[in-house]
């Protein structure tokens, strides 16, 4: 039975890391040993991003509605402590909207769970 060579796959291989390698800086985007390992180390740290930009948002959605909790003569915990006992059901990420867009909304929210808090 004839041997089988491997060169072609292997090549195959080699290119789709180098491919993915496009744009590192120095030998890592064209030598194949430090092009895979910086590779597989990108993949590790997107992978890691990706988790750390949902804290990210949450905390810059945080910080706007403290912002324009205080405008209202409110702190964040207040509002929504207010916003919780009122049942008023509305995320962070809406809140942040509103108090950016429409402050005219944002107050009368505010207001909302001031009556909430009496």
């Amino acid at each position: 039975m004839a041997r089988v060579k491997t060169g072609i796959i292997t090549k195959k291989k080699h290119k789709k890391i180098i491919k993915r390698a496009k744009g590192y800086f120095g030998a890592k985007h064209y030598r194949f040993r430090q092009a895979k390992q910086q590779v597989m180390k990108s993949g590790a740290y997107s992978y890691v991003g990706r988790k750390d930009r949902k804290s990210n948002f949450r905390k810059l959605w945080i910080a706007r509605i403290n912002a324009g909790a205080r405008m209202n003569g409110l702190t964040y915990s207040t509002l929504i402590n207010g916003l919780k006992k009122a049942n008023v059901v509305v995320n962070r990420k809406m809140l942040a909207n509103l108090a950016i867009t429409d402050p005219k909304a944002f107050t009368e929210i505010c207001k909302t769970a001031q009556k909430a808090l009496k």
